[in-house]
């Protein structure tokens, strides 16, 4: 079992930036993956970003050259770096971890909010 708490949420405006993170509750090291979702209004929950244990990152086509997912495995955090962001960004931002190719877990998400 693992808890998975996001911070860095919040409102900024068209063109700014945030930095989210999600701090896992036990060693994230043998983690085989880590994500970033989101679930925009009236939209289904969808894929932003996933890093692997090895590093090897993959980003949705929409924030592809504005995100960065990244993770520090000695404070067992994953995080999102969120520039030039858009309204369309607008949405409840998840993280998600596998711990194996089964077993994966969800935090309880983090509101962000782009004011055009």
């Amino acid at each position: 079992q693992v808890q998975l708490v996001e911070s860095g949420g919040g409102l900024v405006q068209a063109g700014g930036s945030l930095r989210l993170s999600c701090a896992a509750s036990r060693s994230i090291f043998s983690m085989i993956l880590m994500g970033w979702y989101r679930q925009g209004p009236g939209k289904q929950r969808e894929l932003v970003a996933h890093i692997t244990s090895s590093g090897t990152t993959n980003y949705a086509d929409s924030v592809k050259g504005r995100f960065t997912i990244s993770r520090d495995n000695a404070v067992n955090t994953v995080y999102l770096q969120m520039n030039s962001l858009k309204p369309e960004d607008t949405a409840v931002y998840y993280c998600r971890a596998y711990t194996d190719y089964v077993r994966n877990y969800w935090g309880q998400g983090t509101q962000v909010t782009v004011s055009s």
